[in-house]
């Protein structure tokens, strides 16, 4: 995470610093939040620090939530056990069906690896790559979507995603286009009930 700085560079830092910043980021575990928090209405430094740290945390609602991003290298960790680990036979227990999983072209220009599908939650799990130029054709959803991106580019209507970018489509909206021009690889869970145009 590196060395974080204090907000006041005439003093020297307060050894609670970084568990300030935690707090104001929501990364602090709750079992550490009490500490912190009467640390900081005792200390004028932290205090200050808090309260710089909170006015920039208040803009993070003006964020888009559709898209996204983590760290690069979380994401190639997945995309890197996906495309070498088959999975466990623990992971398959349950109710969710294991199907095979060859690259299977189901339209010009997309092919696709089912993981899984959960027929009692009606749901798939799959990778889903298209190829440069590729387009999936409108569609509603009828249950919650979500899109892994990752590698390539893939535009979502009016959005541009980029490897390790999230999109969540709720139930009844709808995607007029998606496609890519450099193609693209991504991990798509959806409803087997959505509806194409």
């Amino acid at each position: 995470m590196g060395e974080l700085m204090s907000t006041n560079p005439t003093k020297s830092p307060c050894a609670w610093t970084e568990q300030v910043a935690l707090l104001a980021l929501g990364a602090l575990p709750l079992q550490e939040q009490a500490a912190v928090q009467a640390h900081i209405a005792s200390c004028s430094q932290c205090r200050e620090e808090s309260d710089a740290l909170g006015a920039v945390t208040e803009t993070f609602v003006s964020w888009p939530t559709d898209v996204l991003r983590a760290p690069t290298p979380l994401w190639q960790r997945i995309a890197d056990r996906i495309a070498t680990e088959p999975p466990s036979a623990s992971s398959l227990a349950g109710s969710a069906e294991r199907l095979e999983t060859e690259w299977e072209p189901v339209a010009p220009g997309i092919e696709c690896q089912v993981l899984s599908i959960d027929p009692e939650a009606g749901t798939v799990s799959m990778l889903v790559r298209l190829q440069p130029g590729g387009a999936y054709p409108p569609h509603t959803h009828a249950m919650v979507e979500e899109l892994y991106l990752l590698d390539g580019e893939l535009w979502i209507d009016d959005r541009k995603l980029h490897p390790g970018d999230y999109n969540r489509a709720e139930p009844g909206t709808a995607d007029e286009r998606v496609w890519t021009e450099t193609g693209c690889t991504c991990v798509l869970i959806t409803s087997v009930r959505d509806r194409l145009a």
